[in-house]
């Protein structure tokens, strides 16, 4: 029976899980799903450390055994997520030999408390890259204001960068801008750029949740049937449009006269990756934004849930450039009605970094009295 998960590797689109847990690495099911799904690589962020951190014994003895040396909560987060990272890597590793370097990639997040910080994320990816020391890892870095800046200079320091958090396709240009000017500036001194990898992690569902309140709240002051219909047909269609606008941009530009210098050179493209492409509203379809973003040259990291949905029931054909006309036609629409894409990108933009550093805090907070705990426990038997 024929996998949904592999004809998409056969498409030209690389899976990713979105998603880590040291009970995936550790039990061999990581490892099942590069031999039978076509697995490619993996991301996380602070939202999934703390859920896997917080909801299992699996990382205690480690734990333990860090409260036991006087570790912060920061220091035994690092260590934890770090262990995870590294053996990730180290299981893709053959993948991203048979790939020749393009699949095979594990992401940590840079700190999200730095997200505002261009400094201080700089100094926090080349630790990250060093102390992580594997080939294979990208570092996570937001594709926020702060964030552009940050993210050529550690292309340019020669990091594997992943930019997370693009909603809008002005900071998606400003991102492939950041890239080529930190290849651009290697090249100029002479130093390669031939395998330095970066992704652009592009995030779909997130903007039609926030879309679709602003048109509900439209439909119930619209005074015609014929009104409420049309703000109806662009409900959940407004992600799609935006990413596959996205794409449009990424060929212009990687299959183009400024790339192609750099290609001469052994440069990678910048691929565009789908992210948060589960299905938020209950009525559209379990897998509705993977099927409508399959391309060539890009990646979909899937979560658990909406991996195993594909895998029993999804249907994979090319579709990243069906109906462009019809999907520039949504945008349009969308403006018409007086709702603002770039007000709700930068909105979502903003609730997205706070979306992950509180889940941070609230993991350091659940290490931090762990890790009392045990100290407290060592002191009473002493």
């Amino acid at each position: 029976m024929s996998n949904p998960l592999i004809d998409l590797t056969n498409l030209g689109q690389s899976i990713w899980y979105d998603n880590i847990e040291r009970k995936i690495i550790t039990s061999g099911e990581l490892q099942r799903m590069i031999d039978e799904d076509s697995l490619r690589g993996m991301t996380s962020n602070p939202a999934i450390f703390e859920k896997a951190i917080s909801g299992s014994d699996d990382y205690l003895e480690q734990l333990q055994e860090l409260a036991r040396e006087q570790k912060s909560a920061m220091e035994i987060y690092e260590a934890l997520a770090i262990r995870d990272i590294q053996t990730a890597t180290d299981i893709f590793a053959p993948v991203y030999e048979s790939t020749d370097k393009l699949d095979g990639y594990v992401s940590l997040e840079c700190s999200p408390l730095l997200a505002n910080d261009t400094q201080a994320t700089i100094e926090e990816a080349q630790r990250l890259w060093q102390t992580v020391d594997r080939k294979n890892v990208m570092i996570k870095i937001p594709g926020t204001p702060e964030g552009i800046p940050a993210i050529e200079a550690s292309i340019y320091a020669g990091i594997n960068v992943n930019i997370t958090l693009l909603f809008s396709l002005e900071a998606y240009q400003q991102t492939i801008d950041a890239y080529l000017r930190g290849l651009e500036r290697r090249a100029a001194e002479g130093k390669p750029v031939s395998g330095i990898a970066s992704v652009a992690s592009f995030f779909v569902s997130r903007i039609d949740t926030a879309v679709d309140k602003r048109l509900a709240e439209k439909i119930a002051q619209a005074d015609s049937a014929e009104e409420k219909a049309r703000l109806k047909s662009i409900e959940g269609k407004v992600a799609i449009a935006n990413a596959k606008m996205a794409y449009q941009m990424y060929k212009e530009v990687f299959h183009g006269e400024r790339f192609a210098a750099l290609k001469e050179k052994g440069a990678m493209v910048q691929r565009p990756l789908w992210a948060s492409t589960s299905t938020k509203n209950p009525t559209y379809p379990d897998v509705y934004y993977v099927e409508a973003l399959i391309g060539n040259e890009t990646i979909d990291t899937i979560p658990p849930a909406t991996f195993k949905a594909f895998r029993d029931h999804g249907k994979a054909k090319l579709s990243i450039e069906d109906n462009l006309e019809g999907e520039r036609a949504v945008l349009e629409q969308l403006e018409a009605a007086g709702v603002s894409l770039e007000e709700v990108t930068r909105q979502v933009l903003e609730d997205g970094v706070i979306l992950f550093v509180q889940p941070f805090e609230k993991l350091l907070t659940a290490i931090q009295a762990r890790r009392d705990e045990i100290v407290k426990s060592l002191s009473a038997t002493s």
